[in-house]
């Protein structure tokens, strides 16, 4: 009998920054991973494909090291080519039908909702394996992005059986509204990979969901 393929894993979800550097890169991410994220999705808008396939692949090994899925940012086909644990898609990057037909039923693949619910009964049934939000908050890696409120989070909740990610402008201060509202994954970039030791910049925000599963 085949293994029944686990849900994605609530807690921090590590995006990752934007290097020319795959030393570096892969050196941040793997102190991420020693803070004990829980999953690590691979972001890259730059149009060198070497320097992709190259870090992707080597991040799917780094992960896999930790039992921590490495999903990949709008790229199916990269997500493909270098074996990720799965793809996350945003409104132009193709459809979770797609996705599936292509990576298979053992891979994970998220969507992009924005502030919308809709798109979120529409991916949830679809056959995604979680929905994002956002943005909550100011966020500095994209100035442009719609704004989404935390009701949105207690809206969606009961009625999508998925995780439910939260992204855009997190931060230790501002994160506990949104796990209150019913996020189960934090995705943050700045708030982990910004300031000198990742590793406890992780522990911090891992501590959040101690603190929100004991009350």
């Amino acid at each position: 009998m085949s293994a029944v393929k686990p849900e994605f894993p609530g807690g921090v979800y590590a995006i990752t920054p934007e290097t020319a550097d795959t030393a570096l890169l892969l050196a941040q991410v793997e102190a991420a991973l020693r803070g004990g994220i829980a999953a690590v999705q691979y972001r890259d808008k730059s149009g060198d494909i070497a320097r992709r396939h190259e870090q992707a692949s080597e991040l799917v090994a780094l992960c896999r090291r930790f039992h921590v899925p490495l999903i990949v940012n709008d790229d199916l086909r990269l997500a493909d080519l270098c074996d990720a644990d799965g793809v996350h898609l945003g409104r132009d990057d193709g459809t979770v039908r797609e996705a599936r037909i292509i990576l298979g039923k053992d891979k994970f693949v998220g969507a992009s909702c924005y502030q919308s619910l809709d798109l979120a009964l529409a991916a949830h049934a679809a056959g995604a394996d979680y929905v994002a939000f956002g943005s909550f908050f100011p966020s500095p890696t994209k100035h442009d992005a719609g704004r989404a409120s935390p009701d949105l989070l207690r809206e969606a909740a009961p009625q999508i059986h998925l995780p439910l990610v939260a992204i855009g402008g997190i931060a230790l201060a501002n994160a506990p509204e949104l796990l209150d509202a019913g996020a189960d994954c934090l995705a943050v970039l700045s708030a982990l990979f910004d300031g000198a030791d990742i590793t406890a910049n992780a522990q911090a925000l891992n501590q959040l969901f101690a603190t929100e599963s004991e009350q």
